[in-house]
């Protein structure tokens, strides 16, 4: 079988991963606090007919290898966790992160697990939750049930104000947690990741100290994805694909053509 067709047919299938990266990417293009993928390319193992700085038949050395390639493949998808925009919503219980961070949140299972949606709301008990699952924000708050105002700071304090009570009552402390290599993290789903070998331990502090980012009230931090971007990305992708796919057309051609004729 000649080689050409097993190389280009590596060439797509990696276009047809690259181009699934790009479709979720897209898909989600809207969801608050989502952080684009991107695919990452290795090509694979080369055979080598004559290697680079060997002898010649006349004693000399050979300024050039001759390596054949064997295709590529797609090795990883890194997520790209740049700052989104922002959207102002006027709701006391959006919050935006500016800078690095995440909020913390519990699993059913108790574990953790961390998110940029500061979409949050209340559950029944009056604690804020994720508005999904409804999984309790970390360290758990509280609202009390005759609070006429919610405020968070900066810096993650949460007050509220009471009737009949001129000073705003602080309730409790949101906390930040950020990471080593927030690219490591394990994506679940529903804006959630949680904490692998790679991402390296969590690191929590106060926000807007430390290094880490402030929380904005009354406001979301919207994907960070380029729609034009990865429109551009698309295309380039489907034209390498069909290339790939003419390679192997062309291949089988010429192996056709030397059954007929040999």
């Amino acid at each position: 079988m000649h080689p050409a067709l097993w190389i280009s047919k590596t060439g797509v299938d990696a276009q047809q991963t690259n181009i699934a990266v790009i479709s979720n990417n897209v898909a989600n293009a809207s969801t608050v606090g989502f952080k684009k993928s991107r695919a990452v390319f290795e090509d694979l193992l080369y055979q080598t007919v004559n290697q680079a700085g060997g002898i010649s038949s006349d004693n000399s050395k050979l300024p050039n290898g001759l390596n054949i390639g064997a295709g590529t493949k797609v090795v990883a998808t890194q997520k790209m966790f740049t700052q989104g925009n922002m959207l102002t919503t006027d709701n006391s219980l959006d919050l935006m992160i500016e800078g690095s961070g995440f909020f913390e949140v519990q699993m059913p299972d108790g574990t953790a697990a961390y998110t940029r949606n500061g979409q949050f709301s209340l559950d029944d008990t009056g604690q804020i939750v994720t508005p999904g699952s409804g999984y309790v924000v970390q360290p758990p708050i509280t609202i009390p049930d005759d609070s006429t105002s919610i405020t968070v700071s900066s810096s993650g304090e949460v007050s509220v104000q009471t009737p009949g009570t001129a000073a705003s009552q602080v309730i409790g402390q949101l906390t930040m947690t950020d990471f080593i290599n927030p690219a490591g993290l394990d994506p679940l789903g529903q804006n959630l990741y949680t904490e692998t070998g790679a991402s390296g331990t969590p690191i929590q502090g106060t926000a807007s100290l430390d290094g880490l980012g402030s929380i904005r009230q009354g406001a979301l931090e919207t994907s960070n994805v380029n729609v034009t971007e990865e429109l551009v990305n698309l295309i380039q992708g489907q034209r390498i694909y069909e290339m790939n796919s003419k390679v192997i057309s062309a291949v089988d051609q010429m192996l056709s053509y030397i059954n007929q004729n040999l």
